[in-house]
């Protein structure tokens, strides 16, 4: 077992785990840890708490401190000029006529590294732009090309829902989403209905998949033929979620509801007669 705590360097970002050692490191202390982009200052989201070896990727980097104002007052001096950054790396992207889009800079808590994340359609080749930032900013220089899910997550925005992002909010990790989640669940295959901001499929398509196949695995498929407390009938419809089926019934020349259950014990019934 290893006693670690978590720790998140983005709002929405991973939780990474460290080792606290002897500190005292509550859940929402800020704290200052080794990564391998350099220092770093970040969040611990999860208080101190032992998991299995499994569980973590040794080894365990410790905990260099709790941070401080003046940890603090050095993040906001870096944010400050960060957007700075911004401003000159989107001017000589401009002047280099290259077909990229910036989308953040991000400076290291030591301030070793500045990051600079861009999109672009393909690999653009910014080796000048690389030598003129270098020589503005006098540190180490790093490209970062990013997918549109990722810009999506680091600029945020509201979704068709309208609430903000799940991706800049409270998504640590993008998981993968299929166009047949959306079919499963009866939605329009209209891809402006199902595509968030990002022009991907919407991440929430994921969250209510598990339970629409395991419903489905319980459940007749449409145009099954089914035993009901009104005789025999085809199943014309489903509600997966509610576990209700709508069923033709010819007999009675009727579209009736009923829940699995209902089903289950009908045909229970029969079968104990017969």
């Amino acid at each position: 077992m290893y006693k670690v705590i978590g720790v998140r360097f983005k709002k929405a970002g991973k939780i990474y785990y460290f080792d606290p050692g002897d500190l005292d490191i509550q859940q929402d202390d800020y704290v200052i840890v080794e990564t391998v982009r350099g220092v770093e200052y970040g969040k611990a989201v999860v208080g101190s708490k032992f998991v299995e070896e499994h569980d973590v990727v040794l080894p365990l980097k410790k905990v260099v401190r709790i941070a401080d104002q003046k940890d603090r007052l050095i993040v906001q001096e870096n944010v400050a000029e960060a957007k700075q950054a911004y401003d000159i790396c989107c001017t000589k992207v401009n002047e280099h006529q290259l077909e990229m889009k910036l989308v953040d800079v991000e400076y290291t808590f030591d301030r070793n590294k500045i990051i600079f994340y861009f999109t672009a359609d393909g690999r653009v080749d910014f080796r000048e732009l690389v030598k003129d930032l270098a020589s503005i900013f006098r540190t180490r220089i790093e490209l970062r090309q990013i997918g549109v899910r990722d810009e999506a997550k680091m600029l945020g925005g509201i979704g068709p829902c309208g609430r903000m992002l799940c991706c800049s909010t409270f998504l640590g990790d993008f998981e993968p989403v299929s166009i047949k989640m959306a079919k499963d669940q009866n939605l329009s295959l209209n891809p402006t209905k199902i595509s968030g901001l990002c022009g991907r499929l919407m991440c929430c398509l994921k969250y209510e998949n598990d339970e629409y196949e395991e419903a489905k695995e319980l459940l007749p498929d449409i145009g099954a033929s089914v035993t009901t407390p009104a005789g025999k009938g085809k199943v014309v419809g489903l509600n997966l979620l509610e576990r209700i089926l709508q069923v033709e019934v010819p007999e009675l020349e009727r579209v009736l509801e009923y829940t699995l259950d209902e089903l289950m014990n009908a045909s229970a019934v029969i079968q104990a007669t017969e």
